[in-house]
């Protein structure tokens, strides 16, 4: 027979534990919890840390002559496609349109300081404005929100973002997975693009809540069809397409040359960057050229009674004023108890879908090229920049994909080309609102419909079958619900349908026994609390009760593998306390093996009578039965529903007695 070996660990009392109560142990604990709280404000407190959450004193000192030009056409060609942008998605928050251009421009300044992406621009984009029409508050009798919950939801949003990357909660995005964010993207273009059929068709009707209510309002007014503006809506499309297509075909000419290595004249570069710029700035012409034929018939004298293109209207011209943002409003009877009753879970929803949206973009052009962005310091740019921007009467904004693709296009180097951008965006401000009161509402929804269908992906759903067909439930309920009940609806289903099969998951771990004299039960995970019944009673049932239920003997010991457990709790050390009892009543000798330190240290320290560990399974066979042995696997996949996998393993030799 061969030698025993001794246990890894045998638990006895811990003395510092034993003493904890005395005085020594109580200062002892306290020193040491003041010098960790030391080490990280020395750590904090660094100039690279403070250079890291102002990126710009990174970038700055490096900044070249040669990037100016780059910057400056980059920002000028984001700014011709953000003010169009800016106009109609006011219209989807159901605000005035001033107040997607009070959103355009703060953004783009507070990111040139604290932003770590040179791509990404800030602004009001399409899910945001939806967010806002669903969480802004009560409809007046014109159709919009107050912007006072609209601002105070900027800066709420502003305050959660900028602590959690302050506290590096920027992991918390993970728990969103791929399936939920394509299917909440789908819906909300969906909801974004009907909502404004209305404007399409120059038809109004009570405001809507829901993608279902749109589609009532359109069925019970369509009669109502104002032909001028559909014409005018299909001229900008069928303007949009073309444009884009010009876009594309620039695009294709300047890449065919530069692989062929051809010589081409400066003037035809020339021609070939201003069509590039018209096609890239396609939204800009598509509403200068709409709001000139509207123009034109008022100059004419067609449209001074009764205009046939329904129109914008009076803008107030200028900056809004910088001023803190209100809480309520006595003249409107609005208390600050109402503001935030009234933006519901919108100040949950609308952060974290915000920095979701930055960020998926951010790390895609980061990938792109070849740059990294830090996830907790964007957390802090766009907190910051939606927290300034609530004093300039914004609502809230988040990184845009179709402005940074085209910044990321036009040869942008810096986050400077955001100063351009919003320099460009106060200019229109100041100059350029009396002229857009001739702007028709049917070319910004031909805009807003346009920029949403291509965020519609149903091809997604061919891999989800392929891959995990598990993963297109939580995406038909977020879209589903998402349609039919509103937008925050599924996506928190979604989200809760996501987080049930973790914690399902998490709760019902494999347990495989290995069966003969001596039982190996392998765990295929951390034991924590969700888990800690389910993994108890598989260890008894595989280890006591099917022998008993056999009437066979059972094996003199029990070997739990915990090899490939990595996290525990104090529920997990009641569990194993409890799970040690049942074994000693039924005369069995239950023993751990592969611990890892930390993880046997937290069983040691909690004083568990007959815990017993060894190094590694091996080991604990050895100890046990009296050497090592070979085994041969002859499995057997239970059916079981909550995925238990039993194994029995014969011996290739004897085991000695």
């Amino acid at each position: 027979m061969a030698s025993q070996s001794e246990p890894l660990i045998q638990v006895t009392p811990d003395p510092e534990r034993a003493n904890s109560n005395t005085p020594n142990s109580s200062i002892s604990e306290f020193t040491i919890m003041k010098n960790d709280v030391k080490n990280y404000l020395r750590k904090s407190c660094t100039v690279k840390n403070w250079r890291r959450k102002l990126p710009i004193t990174i970038w700055l000192p490096k900044y070249k002559a040669s990037y100016l030009l780059n910057d400056f056409v980059a920002g000028l060609t984001v700014g011709l496609t953000v003010i169009p942008q800016g106009l109609a998605y006011a219209t989807v928050a159901k605000l005035p349109v001033q107040y997607g251009l009070y959103s355009a421009f703060m953004g783009c300044f507070v990111y040139c300081f604290l932003g770590t992406a040179k791509d990404i621009t800030l602004g009001p984009t399409a899910i945001m404005s939806l967010m806002v029409s669903q969480f802004g508050g009560p409809i007046n009798q014109y159709g919009f929100h107050d912007p006072i919950y609209a601002i105070l939801l900027t800066f709420i949003c502003g305050c959660i973002q900028l602590g959690m990357g302050i506290v590096h909660l920027g992991f918390l995005v993970n728990f969103i997975s791929f399936p939920v964010i394509s299917a909440f993207t789908t819906a909300a273009a969906i909801t974004i693009g009907f909502g404004q059929v209305k404007h399409i068709l120059g038809i109004s009707y009570h405001h809507a809540d829901s993608f279902i209510q749109d589609v009532e309002g359109v069925i019970e007014n369509i009669k109502d069809t104002n032909l001028w503006d559909l014409l005018m809506a299909a001229c900008c499309f069928v303007l949009l397409v073309l444009l884009k297509f010009l876009k594309s075909a620039i695009t294709k000419v300047e890449d065919t040359a530069a692989e062929e290595n051809e010589a081409v004249p400066i003037w035809k570069k020339i021609i070939w960057k201003f069509l590039w710029l018209i096609g890239t700035a396609k939204n800009a012409v598509v509403v200068i050229t709409a709001a000139l034929v509207a123009w034109s018939l008022v100059a004419s004298g067609h449209g001074t009674m009764s205009h046939p293109f329904t129109l914008v209207g009076d803008i107030p011209g200028g900056l809004p004023p910088f001023e803190p943002p209100d809480f309520s409003d006595p003249s409107k009877n609005i208390t600050s108890s109402n503001t935030v009753s009234e933006l519901n879970v919108g100040i949950i929803i609308v952060p974290l879908v915000g920095f979701l949206e930055s960020i998926a973009i951010g790390k895609a052009f980061a990938r792109q090229n070849n740059y990294k962005i830090d996830t907790n310091q964007e957390l802090i740019a766009l907190g910051s920049a939606n927290i300034l921007g609530s004093f300039m009467s914004s609502y809230p904004v988040t990184g845009s994909f179709s402005r940074t693709a085209v910044n990321s296009q036009s040869g942008v180097k810096t986050p400077l080309g955001g100063v351009f951008t919003g320099t460009l965006i106060i200019l229109a401000l100041v100059l350029l609102t009396s002229w857009f009161k001739y702007i028709p509402e049917a070319s910004l929804a031909a805009v807003i419909i346009v920029a949403v269908a291509q965020m519609i992906d149903f091809s997604v759903l061919k891999k989800l079958w392929k891959v995990c067909k598990l993963d297109l439930l939580p995406w038909f309920v977020t879209v589903i619900l998402s349609l039919v009940l509103g937008i925050e609806i599924g996506i928190i289903c979604g989200i809760g349908v996501d987080l049930l099969f973790i914690l399902y998951r998490a709760a019902r771990p494999k347990v495989q026994a290995v069966t003969r004299e001596v039982l190996v039960i392998k765990l295929s995970n951390g034991i924590q609390y969700p888990s800690v019944d389910h993994i108890t009673s598989s260890v008894v049932e595989y280890g006591l009760e099917e022998y008993e239920e056999q009437l066979i003997e059972p094996p003199k010991a029990v070997i739990v593998d915990c090899s490939n457990v990595f996290t525990v709790d104090y529920t997990t050390v009641q569990g194993m306390t409890e799970l040690i009892y049942e074994y000693k009543k039924a005369d069995v000798h239950l023993v751990f093996a592969g611990l890892e330190q930390s993880i046997s240290e937290v069983f040691q320290k909690a004083e568990i009578s007959g815990f017993t560990s060894y190094g590694s399974v091996e080991d604990a066979i050895s100890a046990i039965v009296g050497g090592p042995e070979l085994l041969i696997s002859e499995e057997k996949w239970s059916d079981d529903p909550v995925g238990l996998a039993v194994s029995k393993l014969s011996h290739a030799s004897k085991i000695n007695e």
